[in-house]
């Protein structure tokens, strides 16, 4: 295995793994809130989290992706790249707790809400430091880092959460386990950048040199804010159009996709360096990789939709009865997972092949009709228009990436359509099962029992070879 390739699965699994105790756990305390504090206060909750996550990108701006696809090139500029990101941080908070602490005040917020709201800021506001920290590991080709981070970060969430609630405290106060958190986050990423990687966190007060980043940014940063308006409208407009009752329904099939999300996020953090430097270097190999993406999403994607669709009503007795209303919700929102983990690494080639703006008016066209689909469809079916205008962006998403990633021609759509085949069957098969046993075994037999028939039905229909599975399980031991 070429030592590019080996390292792309070394990431990727040591970062998968990471992440996979990183949603367990955060899966672990959403559910805790969920079944506590009941659809209404969860709504409130997630409302503030959902109005600061959006505004997070104008601290940002595309600096991340561009800092790891262009340190990736050339590491030398690391720390130039660093001090001028940090100044332009330092800048753009500023300008967007203004905009924020004119919001709070122009919406006339109930005082709840509004404290909710700016301890989600403070939050907010780490986070987008630690992020640009961590970029810095990628391109580095070293996620070990950013994988302890992700998981003692939650851990820390679970236990001021879990003090919180044993102190009776209120939502506030549960808000600030978040806070906790992300300063947790921060304080090691700061360790980790100045302790490993010898970097100066100095910022960096050229003029020049800021316009410049902003101006080489702006492709990523347009990408980002039509990303977030596309993730995180629909809790507002739900809070604005319905009521803070619709907007916790909406959180279970919302989390658990979110939640889900890890596995292409993995895959594609430790992808998007390794096609950079294919694009630039080794151009014969990225086809190569980017059909092996393409492949492991398919693979992972179309079971664990099918699997959610068909364990909807257990997966929703694990919080409480009062979010029966979300069952349907959850059952649709299946087809917005599998078309949501084949766009990221479609996404991810094209930023690496320098197409970021064309990723960019993708997600741009596909946030606008998001929005206008959920303008027309939340007034009248509230959570399920929610979902189905979710299903019908995520599909436009996918069209419009692959008709960019056709014009690369570095992948055969023969194979990739062989394969979907031998995916489908097999995961139809598994979801057959398992939606039989749904009454007959708890959930988490029955979900072991539907990964045993996929693998074994997908292992017979030759979708994967025992070469990859020993590829996968070697990675863990480099």
């Amino acid at each position: 295995m070429p030592e590019k390739v080996a390292n792309i699965a070394k990431n990727t699994s040591y970062f998968t793994l990471a992440l996979i105790l990183q949603k367990a756990i955060s899966l672990i305390y959403f559910t805790w809130y969920a079944r506590a504090l009941g659809p209404a206060d969860l709504g409130k909750y997630y409302f503030a989290i959902s109005l600061t996550t959006i505004f997070s990108i104008f601290l940002d701006l595309g600096l991340t992706n561009l800092i790891t696809r262009e340190v990736a090139k050339d590491k030398s500029v690391a720390t130039k790249y660093l001090g001028g990101a940090l100044a332009l941080k330092t800048i753009l908070s500023l300008g967007t707790i203004a905009v924020i602490a004119g919001l709070v005040g122009w919406g006339h917020y109930d005082p709840l809400i509004a404290d909710l709201v700016w301890v989600s800021a403070i939050s907010m506001l780490l986070d987008s430091v630690t992020t640009l920290i961590f970029a810095f590991s990628r391109a580095f080709h070293n996620l070990k880092y950013e994988s302890i981070s992700s998981v003692a970060s939650q851990a820390v969430t679970l236990l001021v959460s879990w003090l919180v609630f044993a102190t009776h405290g209120n939502l506030v106060a549960l808000m600030w386990a978040q806070v906790a958190s992300s300063a947790f986050a921060f304080v090691y990423a700061i360790i980790t950048v100045a302790g490993r990687w010898h970097l100066s966190l100095k910022p960096t007060w050229n003029w020049q040199w800021l316009s410049k980043l902003l101006i080489l940014a702006w492709p990523f940063g347009l990408f980002a804010i039509a990303n977030r308006a596309y993730g995180y409208f629909d809790s507002l407009l739900l809070f604005y159009f319905k009521n803070d009752l619709a907007v916790g329904i909406y959180q279970i099939p919302f989390k658990i996709n979110l939640a889900l999300q890890f596995l292409p996020a993995a895959f594609v953090a430790s992808l998007y360096p390794a096609l950079s430097h294919y694009w630039h270097n080794q151009k014969d190999q990225l086809g190569k990789t980017f059909q092996r993406a393409i492949s492991y999403s398919l693979i992972l994607a179309m079971p664990i939709g099918i699997g959610i669709a068909a364990t909807a009503v257990p997966l929703t007795e694990l919080f409480k009865t009062s979010y029966t209303q979300a069952i349907w919700p959850l059952r649709l929102t299946a087809a917005t997972i599998f078309l949501t983990f084949l766009s990221y690494p479609l996404g991810s080639l094209l930023n690496a092949c320098d197409r970021q703006k064309s990723n960019t008016w993708n997600m741009i066209i596909t946030a606008v009709v998001n929005i206008i689909l959920e303008c027309l469809f939340i007034p009248p079916w509230g959570v399920m228009g929610a979902v189905a205008s979710d299903i019908v962006a995520a599909a436009l998403l996918v069209v419009l990436s692959w008709k960019v990633v056709r014009e690369l021609k570095i992948i055969k759509l023969r194979a990739t359509a062989g394969l979907f085949g031998k995916v489908l069957a097999a995961s139809t098969l598994m979801g057959l099962v398992v939606y039989y046993l749904n009454s007959r075994l708890n959930l988490g037999v029955n979900i072991l029992c539907g990964v045993l028939v996929y693998g074994l039905t997908l292992f017979a229909f030759k979708g994967f070879a025992k070469e990859d599975l020993i590829s996968v399980w070697q990675s863990f031991k480099k």
